[in-house]
């Protein structure tokens, strides 16, 4: 099964982006990317699976489930600022409903889970905005819905990551899968938007690079080796492996919407780097952080 999914081919009807885990090959993760009309509503079952409702583009909706209503602001882009998010639990009907003016993205980024919890709205001023790396591997991390930042979830874990253009992400390549040496094993998928580096709006000649191997230690498992171009709106998959470096190109700037989880009893996005590499990590954070950093808050673009 390919692991590189351009943009369209898990098109769903008006949705870009229909992705559920027996697709994927795997067991536990998810993500389906919804386009709403003005005033268009979706109603959603959950089953069981839970979610995370990130608006994405062209902005705000509401969430209707166990007779409360979640008003969710949004943005422009995903460029445009940090924005508020909802959490439904497993076993839970929601009704999604745009409040824009314009046609809107919304991400339901889902895993399969067992323990229902409450559902949960999360204002944008709460996300904790993390700076990580240093130097040409500066990056920012949105920790909507780390373990960290929101402890209300069975399996899911979300993060937005931001690469500003020229820059290095996702590095010192590293992994969380099942070898002995990992501490969890999650599925991973990255979700890859392109801008124009200073504005928000997403391009279509924009692109990146993402890497993702399997080395040593997957005796008896496909063998990984992927170098891929990615553009706006394209997807790849991280069943087992290092993954690392994402980069950006000069004058481009990426995002990517990380959606993990695993059969683990606790939720965890610890990691292990390629021994290789592992050196780099420290060299990193001796480095200053890119002065261009943060990209945006919940106010906006900084």
């Amino acid at each position: 099964m390919s692991l590189h999914h351009p943009h369209g081919t898990l098109a769903d009807g008006a949705d870009s982006l229909a992705l559920t885990p027996e697709q994927a090959g795997w067991t536990y993760s998810g993500l389906r990317v919804l386009r709403l009309l003005p005033g268009e509503s979706r109603t959603i079952a959950t089953g069981a699976e839970e979610f995370a409702v990130l608006p994405l583009s062209g902005g705000g909706c509401t969430v209707d489930a166990e007779g409360s209503r979640l008003a969710l602001v949004g943005r422009d882009t995903v460029f445009a600022r940090v924005t508020d998010w909802a959490y439904m639990p497993i076993e839970t009907a929601m009704t999604i409903t745009s409040t824009s003016d314009l046609p809107i993205e919304v991400a339901l980024c889902s895993a399969r889970a067992t323990r229902r919890t409450d559902l949960h709205h999360g204002p944008a001023e709460d996300v904790s905005v993390e700076l990580r790396g240093g130097g040409q591997a500066s990056r920012q991390i949105n920790n909507f819905c780390s373990p960290e930042q929101f402890a209300g979830a069975d399996k899911l874990m979300c993060v937005e990551v931001y690469t500003p253009d020229g820059n290095w992400s996702s590095y010192p390549p590293h992994k969380h899968d099942d070898s002995p040496e990992c501490e969890v094993n999650n599925e991973e998928i990255y979700y890859f938007r392109i801008g124009e580096a200073g504005r928000t709006a997403y391009t279509d000649v924009g692109f990146g690079m993402h890497r993702t191997y399997t080395g040593i230690g997957h005796e008896g498992m496909p063998v990984i080796d992927e170098n891929v171009v990615v553009h706006d709106g394209d997807v790849f998959l991280v069943p087992r492996g290092y993954h690392g470096p994402c980069i950006a190109a000069p004058g481009y700037t990426m995002y990517y919407l990380n959606v993990l989880a695993g059969p683990g009893g606790e939720r965890s996005m610890a990691f292990c780097d390629d021994p290789t590499h592992h050196w780099v990590r420290d060299e990193l954070s001796s480095q200053p952080m890119d002065d261009r950093l943060p990209l945006m808050t919940a106010a906006g673009p900084a």
